[in-house]
């Protein structure tokens, strides 16, 4: 996610447009996961299934549009990432995925059904909340419009509900790949009317950058789209989110540090490190007894072993 964020902000950065950057990076994911379903026997037979579980209200339409919500997320990138620095930027977007993450555990929205607020949940997605405080403190002094800030926390919230819906679509059909091309369908028509009416409007790019690397956004969204698709059955939406972030800021610390000459932010530092206890305290209870999704044992009578088991 933050080797994605760091090549979609480039790219739009580059192009003085962002939406043209969302969209090459789901063009490009779309065409490269329908591939891989064509070549997949399996996940062609588990597509068709589509249609008759949402006919059959089994999978709720609203399931199919996690990638239109979640595209959010990737116009963001393309639109603010490079003003914003990667770090800065991920931070903010962890606002928006924590407490959506929270939110939509609560009313059940993913696969793994409701989940309460837990002390330990709380306190958490709270410590996430202070950690972006923190991180983007120095920024809003500076001449950075606060619709800069908001764009990733909406951003945020909108990549919760798609792991959420994602998740859904991988649970009814039993096929990640599956979910991840509905993922990228429902994304690549909604960003390719944006990005067409802001181009008729505002004018398309005459150049495009010839550096391969900035053509790479979509292959990063692909495994970040299959594998939470694959794991929030698991661990519900808001420790999924939070075990991303694990790995996100550090990397995203990474790149700005090499990026920038070495120049990273005390604050942005402080609130990686705040952010990471936070994931640590809310996953504490979850590794220690598990996923917390599972159903309470029963006791089997032994002449009705093998039909239970069955």
């Amino acid at each position: 996610m933050a080797v994605q964020t760091r090549i979609n902000g480039e790219l739009g950065s580059r192009l003085d447009n962002g939406l043209m950057a969302a969209l090459i990076a789901f063009v490009t994911g779309l065409a490269l996961i329908t591939i891989g379903l064509l070549a997949h026997k399996g996940a062609r037979q588990r597509l068709k299934t589509v249609r008759p579980l949402v006919q059959s209200g089994a999978l709720p339409w609203w399931t199919l549009l996690g990638g239109a919500v979640g595209s959010t997320f990737v116009v963001s990138q393309g639109l603010v990432a490079a003003m914003l620095g990667t770090a800065l930027f991920t931070v903010a977007a962890v606002a928006g995925q924590v407490v959506g993450g929270l939110v939509l555990d609560r009313i059940g929205v993913g696969p793994g059904g409701s989940q309460a607020v837990t002390t330990r949940r709380l306190v958490g997605t709270l410590l996430c909340l202070a950690a972006v405080a923190l991180s983007v403190s120095a920024k809003l002094e500076s001449d950075i419009a606060l619709w800069v800030i908001a764009l990733p926390l909406v951003g945020g919230a909108a990549l919760a509900w798609q792991q959420a819906t994602n998740g859904r679509v991988r649970a009814s059909t039993q096929s990640v790949l599956v979910a991840t091309l509905v993922n990228f369908i429902a994304g690549t028509v909604l960003v390719t009317a944006v990005a067409v009416t802001h181009g008729l409007v505002s004018g398309f790019p005459t150049a495009f950058p010839t550096d391969p690397w900035l053509y790479l956004g979509g292959v990063s969204a692909i495994i970040f789209v299959a594998a939470t698709a694959a794991l929030v059955h698991r661990t519900g939406v808001l420790l999924l989110g939070l075990a991303i972030i694990a790995g996100q800021l550090i990397t995203s610390l990474v790149i700005d540090f090499f990026s920038e000459g070495g120049a990273v932010d005390g604050l942005t530092l402080a609130g990686t490190v705040l952010a990471l206890i936070a994931v640590l305290i809310a996953g504490s209870r979850r590794r220690a007894r598990g996923t917390g999704n599972e159903a309470p044992a029963r006791r089997v009578p032994v002449d009705n072993a093998q039909t239970s088991v069955r």
